[in-house]
């Protein structure tokens, strides 16, 4: 056909343009679409072949790639500037295969499988498809082959998968499988935004039901510090798996935070023992160095901001520090001023105000016991030196 043009070259370019004529080229195209690549006893058995490579190397078997990327280039050409022909007698039914073929695979896989090792072989099979599509498909099928793979392989069974009885998600929560919970993250998430809110539920289902047996231990209710502790634990726990599993999306960590506020409240008891365990932290018994002081004291805050009744708090608070300022148990005066200064960035000045004004009463009376002191030592009576 190269040939042929480049002889009527000239007629090409004047009679073929003036008479608004197909090109000699693109007619050879024609000629050979209708007469040889759509004939009765071509077309069917080209396209069968083409099915049976894929699906050989699906299965495994190696394939001449070269060929098959030649073959549907061919079927592209032949469109003649458009798509047609490759769309029509090729990508339809090939993607209706392909449907078929993950649509059995999936169900047959899902039932003989743990959901980890489900998901290494969906992995593994998008990775594949993805792969067919860049070695011999047109580019334009792609987004619609992945689609098909993904729904298939991912969307179809995401809450089965999720459910799966000592292999889904809430076993995978329960054992730290942080990256096997970020593979399901991932596949998910490549399906779409809308089917993570599968494994989103999941958790804040989890967690509720983790922090309800917590805070309803009556056992553990009778030991604030452990109580406290356990909340910690439990916070400490899932704020790694969003961040660590879930790429620290905003989604989860809104559900993670609904979570822990839907048992925080339950009991008010919860305001008290927080304070309790503070008081615990801030006493000489608890000594620790500074850097780990400040980090348990972020976590507590993390606990802070998820409770309602901040006003108990406060009250209790107050409490234990005017006990720790008077007997002078207090860690160091600097790691009480740092939890204010936490308490002021999450409530405001108003909160904090009689809290900083213990402080400056302790401060106001060391001076005039010092006063004092040096008076009583140079034997001034009380009054005379002032």
């Amino acid at each position: 056909m190269v040939m042929i043009r480049d002889i009527l070259m000239y007629m090409d370019r004047t009679y073929v343009v003036q008479n608004k004529k197909t090109p000699v080229y693109d007619m050879g195209l024609e000629i050979f679409r209708d007469t040889i690549a759509r004939h009765l006893r071509v077309k069917g058995r080209l396209v069968k072949l083409l099915l049976s490579n894929i699906d050989k190397e699906r299965r495994g078997e190696q394939i001449d790639r070269l060929l098959m990327k030649n073959s549907l280039s061919m079927l592209v050409e032949l469109g003649v500037h458009s798509r047609d022909v490759y769309e029509e007698d090729f990508e339809k039914v090939f993607l209706e295969t392909t449907r078929d073929f993950y649509h059995n695979e999936s169900l047959e896989y899902i039932t003989k499988n743990t959901c980890p090792d489900y998901m290494k072989k969906a992995e593994d099979r998008i990775k594949e498809e993805r792969q067919r599509a860049q070695n011999y498909l047109d580019s334009c099928t792609q987004p619609r082959q992945m689609q098909i793979v993904q729904n298939e392989l991912v969307q179809a069974h995401a809450k089965t998968l999720v459910e799966m009885k000592n292999s889904g998600a809430v076993a995978m929560f329960h054992d730290d499988k942080v990256e096997d919970l970020n593979r399901m993250y991932e596949l998910f998430h490549c399906v779409g935004t809308e089917t993570l809110h599968v494994i989103r539920d999941a958790m804040a289902a989890h967690v509720k039901s983790q922090g309800r047996s917590l805070v309803t231990d009556q056992e553990r209710s009778k030991r604030p510090v452990e109580f406290v502790q356990g909340l910690l634990d439990l916070r400490t726990k899932y704020g790694s798996i969003v961040t660590d599993a879930f790429d620290d999306d905003k989604s989860f960590q809104k559900s993670l935070k609904e979570a822990f506020e839907d048992f925080i409240n339950i009991d008010q008891r919860c305001a008290q023992y927080l304070s309790m365990y503070i008081d615990e932290v801030l006493r000489n018994k608890l000594r620790q160095r500074q850097h780990d002081m400040d980090d348990v004291l972020d976590r507590v805050i993390v606990i802070f901001r998820y409770l309602q009744d901040k006003d108990v708090f406060e009250n209790f608070y107050k409490q234990h520090l005017a006990k720790r300022l008077l007997s002078g148990r207090s860690v160091s005066e600097d790691s009480e001023r740092a939890m204010i200064t936490k308490l002021k960035a999450e409530c405001g000045y108003q909160f904090t105000a009689k809290l900083e004004g213990m402080f400056s009463d302790m401060k106001l009376s060391k001076e005039f016991m010092e006063k004092y002191k040096k008076q009583a030592k140079a034997g001034i009576r009380p009054g005379e030196g002032t």
